[in-house]
């Protein structure tokens, strides 16, 4: 990985971290503990993907980037919680997540459960009220409509559904569609936030949709081949629990050779899919980060 592409997601990232902090949601005294959960979740690490994309993609269009920060922390808020309720002992039972202990295992599964169900809901809370800018009205609707398709039965939710079941006889069309929704679907709303808000031509709306579901599913792939290849401490939560719990994955389906093999496919995909884009390059070089990433 470039030093370039490196500076830039250090650099987005710690300014999406600045930045969000005025719509972070904050509670009364009486839920201080709820409050303390929330934010230990959301502020236990982690890349910044997802509102890197946002800003990435608001950058390449020329639109102000303080617009799109309330959309990215909607995002990263769904994300957020979705991990905590993935942890519980009643899901994945995972112990650690970003090298932390999860928030069960500091707060209770019952305020872990809260924490999620509160996270969830204050990102729909500011993604119906900021940016507060009239001309911005009617992009800011739909993406709410785009954020509940990807965030519920539609998009993610559904995908976990689909995971827990783990249907017999499932191949790789279902487990291609489950992953389009687990984890495709808050990728690429991440890509498509600034289009939905801004709006664009059809032709910049069409390549950034697929660059996106080819990067989604890039990340599942990689996070399949990591669950196989790395260490806890590389990871920073715990490594085989896929195999052991018999779920199908990519090297489960095709080996690690053919899992890499196609990750190697989707960069290319997604590289393909920025042809004709004006200065792209940024964008180009995140999908080598998700491919080269360690964790």
């Amino acid at each position: 990985m470039s030093r370039t592409i490196r500076d830039y997601l250090s650099s987005r990232a710690q300014q999406f971290e600045r930045d969000c902090l005025p719509y972070f949601p904050t509670s009364h005294p009486e839920t201080h503990i709820l409050q303390e959960a929330m934010t230990y979740s959301f502020q236990a690490g982690g890349k910044r993907i997802r509102p890197v994309l946002a800003i990435a993609v608001t950058e390449l269009l020329g639109k102000p980037v303080p617009d799109i920060i309330p959309a990215a922390l909607a995002i990263e808020m769904i994300h957020t919680y979705s991990l905590i309720h993935d942890d519980l002992p009643a899901m994945d039972n995972d112990d650690v997540r970003r090298g932390k202990p999860t928030c069960h295992k500091v707060f209770g599964d019952a305020m872990a459960i809260l924490a999620g169900d509160g996270l969830l809901t204050e990102a729909f809370h500011v993604a119906a009220r900021y940016p507060e800018k009239t001309g911005l009205a009617s992009g800011k609707l739909d993406f709410i409509h785009a954020l509940a398709d990807a965030a519920g039965i539609r998009g993610m939710v559904g995908g976990q559904a689909m995971d827990m079941e783990n249907a017999e006889g499932a191949d790789e069309h279902y487990l291609g569609l489950l992953h389009e929704r687990k984890t495709g679907a808050m990728i690429r709303i991440a890509c498509l936030s600034p289009i939905i808000l801004f709006g664009v031509e059809e032709k910049i709306h069409h390549a950034i949709d697929t660059y996106a579901a080819a990067i989604g599913l890039l990340f599942q792939v990689v996070d399949d081949i990591l669950d196989e290849t790395a260490e806890v401490g590389d990871l920073g939560k715990t490594p085989g629990k896929d195999r052991e719990q018999g779920k199908l994955t990519y090297p489960a389906l095709h080996g690690l050779a053919g899992a890499n093999q196609l990750a190697d496919q989707l960069v290319l995909q997604a590289e393909q899919a920025l042809a004709g884009i004006p200065d792209a390059d940024i964008l180009v070089q995140l999908a080598g980060f998700i491919r080269q990433r360690s964790h």
